[in-house]
């Protein structure tokens, strides 16, 4: 008698492949045949429990896995497809991630009992392997760093089994962050405050912001001046006064700037010291000392990594770290660009080919440098066996994509940045004078102004971006002529300008990202979630999409520094990064590096909790006051900051908190405000609210400050 499942069997595809989501699964459904089912895991089919640690430190520090409840059907549907499947390929994202979560759909659906599903793993997972050779021989692993025909069916002709080099430091990384958080926490909330939670990486992200605070606070302005002069040729002058030559005369103006006072460098540190100057400057007659006119060359940047990605997304658009990395992973799963989790610059050959012809048919031979420019990452710790972030067809515009406009948007980043990468360098021609003021009258030494100018000669890559011969360089700037040594030149103006020293900027999402790679904290995948985490905890606040700690995130941070200096230690956060990146390359072992971690930190854990002292979190007092005449304070909510008076719990008024910026709003004129949506996020709007309905995501220019002078 022939049974269900066997008619079922000669009906079913004889290819099992399995990916994270379903919008990869309908794009590798356009080119795989009818002999392939594609099925979605839905992200994670297991992981370690919520509600406590879930790893088992007497055990070798064995995880203890479960499936969420919400995971149960799927692990019970892709083990029932599998089972009729003669072939199961796991097609996951092809970085350490990716195979940890091929390794859990194997372990599930790989013929254990419905009652197992819930039972932890672990070690006993990979036994269960070993017992099941014959079942698990029809698993197979393929990698492919883009969603392609061409890229799929190679990687289909190259399977491989799971790689548990790779698999070993993703849990290497997640036991290490599961003991680091699950021990801290409960800690934090006996000496600091109830709710808290620690991270390995995000401590350290969020020490950085708290020092960069401090550097601010304790820095001191100095003031110093500095002073520029208009100058025309004197040839120039002696044109005559018809319109035309008048405007022939203002584009031969240039501007220099005071550079130095006799043999030393021009330092002005006050407004007398400046007048004195300016009264000798007067009465000075100026003449070219030198004249130096060169090519200068630009080259090309590298093609996107997920770092240069994220920071140019939020220089350009404002974009977050995590709103980028989800645009680029709906066009990843759309098949539109490269994986996009990558810390290498490096390009596969047929995408150089493909950009090169591309080049030279659309801008022609000139724009194609002699050989395909390859390009080396800075990090030691890129895979080069990765790309970057690259578009998977090069004649696929923008223009041409069906998604929203931010996709769009950040797809032309990525677009502009590969095909640009393969273009020739610009070619600036330049100009550099240095001007001589001097006279018998003057007070002091000779002084000497440098002005420069760059021309574009040939623009090169620069085309992608809308650049054309004959532009000057800078868009602010003048073109400078080149003028004949001992030229005279007329002073048609001078400009002194009193400035202050500034104290080092607080850190944006794209500069935090920058500090991050180049400390060797954090790797592409953790990038966005660290960000995303250190805010959602109320540990530092975005003011004007600047990094500021609150005074929870202070006083979290120094209790531990105070007292796990290792743990928010910047050297060894990377260190223990560089040890991940071993274990991946199968040079170290992952449990010794936990113990070694674990047993000083277990005891500096127990003395901690028995002597350290409670601390305590001062609030930011306002000048406003509740309706009983006591001071407001700010507070954290769930959605951000809020005003509570300052005798909570006695006194229960709150209202609502805005920060005001320095920007006016572009209807009415009232100040802008920051204010947040349901979810949390921060926008922009009027303070004359409801009066002046204005909003915007992006915070409007300042008011322009006249610059101060001495007049």
């Amino acid at each position: 008698m022939i049974t269900e499942d066997a008619i079922l069997l000669r009906i079913m595809p004889e290819n099992l492949v399995v990916v994270e989501s379903p919008t990869k699964a309908r794009t590798l459904s356009r080119f795989l045949g009818t002999e392939y089912k594609i099925e979605a895991s839905m992200g994670h089919v297991r992981d370690l429990p919520k509600a406590k640690l879930g790893v088992e430190i007497e055990r070798s520090f064995e995880p203890q896995y479960v499936i969420p409840r919400a995971k149960r059907k799927v692990v019970e549907h892709l083990r029932d497809v599998a089972r009729k499947a003669s072939r199961v390929i796991l097609a996951t994202d092809p970085d350490r991630e990716g195979e940890a979560i091929a390794w859990h759909i194997q372990q599930l659906v790989a013929g254990m009992k419905n009652a197992e599903l819930s039972l932890p793993a672990g070690k006993a997972g990979i036994k269960n392997e070993k017992k099941k050779k014959k079942e698990n021989s029809k698993f197979n692993r393929i990698v492919f760093h883009e969603i392609t025909k061409e890229a799929v069916e190679k990687a289909l002709r190259e399977p491989r089994k799971l790689d548990l080099r790779l698999i070993d430091a993703q849990v290497a990384r997640r036991v290490l962050d599961r003991l680091v958080g699950y021990k801290l926490s409960p800690l934090l909330w006996k000496k600091v405050k109830s709710g808290l939670s620690a991270g390995r990486v995000q401590s350290v992200a969020v020490r950085l912001i708290v020092e960069r605070e401090r550097e601010i606070e304790a820095f001191k302005p100095q003031e110093y001046w500095s002073v520029k002069a208009l100058l025309r040729s004197q040839k120039e002058a002696e044109l005559g006064p018809s319109d035309a030559k008048i405007k022939n005369q203002k584009e031969k103006e240039f501007e220099a700037s005071l550079v130095k006072i006799g043999d030393k460098k021009a330092e002005i540190k006050n407004k007398r010291e400046a007048l004195a100057i300016l009264a000798d400057l007067e009465k000075a007659s100026y003449a070219v000392s030198n004249c130096e006119e060169k090519e200068v060359k630009k080259y090309p940047y590298p093609p996107f990594t997920t770092s240069t990605m994220t920071q140019t997304a939020a220089n350009s658009y404002g974009f977050t770290a995590k709103k980028t990395m989800k645009l680029a992973q709906d066009l990843y799963e759309e098949g539109l660009i490269t994986y996009h989790r990558t810390d290498s610059v490096n390009l596969a050959p047929v995408a150089l080919a493909t950009a090169r012809k591309y080049i030279k048919e659309v801008y022609g031979a000139d724009f194609l440098p002699p050989s395909a420019r390859v390009y080396k990452t800075k990090s030691k710790l890129a895979q080069e066996a990765h790309e970057a972030i690259r578009p998977t067809k090069v004649g696929m515009t923008n223009d041409k994509l069906q998604m929203s406009n931010d996709h769009k948007k950040l797809y032309d980043l990525v677009w502009k940045r590969f095909v640009a990468s393969q273009m020739a360098e610009a070619i600036y021609d330049q100009v550099l004078l240095d001007i001589n003021a001097t006279n018998s009258q003057l007070q002091t030494a000779d002084y000497l102004f440098k002005a420069s100018g760059s021309v574009i000669k040939f623009p090169g890559w620069l085309t992608i971006y809308g650049r054309k011969k004959g532009e000057v360089a800078d868009p602010d700037e003048k073109q400078i002529p080149a003028l004949a040594v001992g030229t005279p030149l007329d002073l048609l103006k001078l400009s002194p300008d009193q400035h202050f020293t500034e104290p080092p900027p607080r850190y944006t999402e794209a500069s935090l990202i920058k500090l991050l790679e180049e400390k060797g904290i954090g790797r592409p995948s953790t990038y966005a979630p660290i960000i995303s985490t250190i805010q959602e905890r109320n540990y530092v606040e975005l003011e004007q999409r600047k990094f500021r700690p609150t005074p929870l995130g202070a006083a979290v941070n120094d209790f531990l520094v105070k007292n796990f200096p290792g743990i928010v230690d910047v050297s060894f956060t990377a260190k223990m990064e560089d040890q991940l990146d071993d274990i991946a390359n199968g040079e170290k072992q992952w449990v010794p590096i936990i113990a070694e971690f674990y047993n000083p930190f277990s005891k500096e854990l127990e003395k901690t909790f028995e002597e350290s002292d409670r601390v305590k979190i001062f609030p930011e007092l306002t000048s406003e006051k509740c309706p009983e005449g006591h001071p407001l304070v700010i507070r954290y909510g769930r959605f951000g900051k809020f005003l509570a008076c300052e005798k909570f719990p006695e006194h229960k008024f709150t209202k609502g908190f805005e920060d005001k910026t320095d920007s006016v709003c572009p209807e009415s004129g009232d100040p802008v405000v920051i204010k947040r949506t349901r979810k949390g996020r921060p926008f922009y709007g009027c303070g004359g609210y409801p009066k002046c309905k204005w909003m915007s995501w992006r915070l409007p220019k300042k008011v322009s400050e006249t610059s101060s002078s001495p007049n």
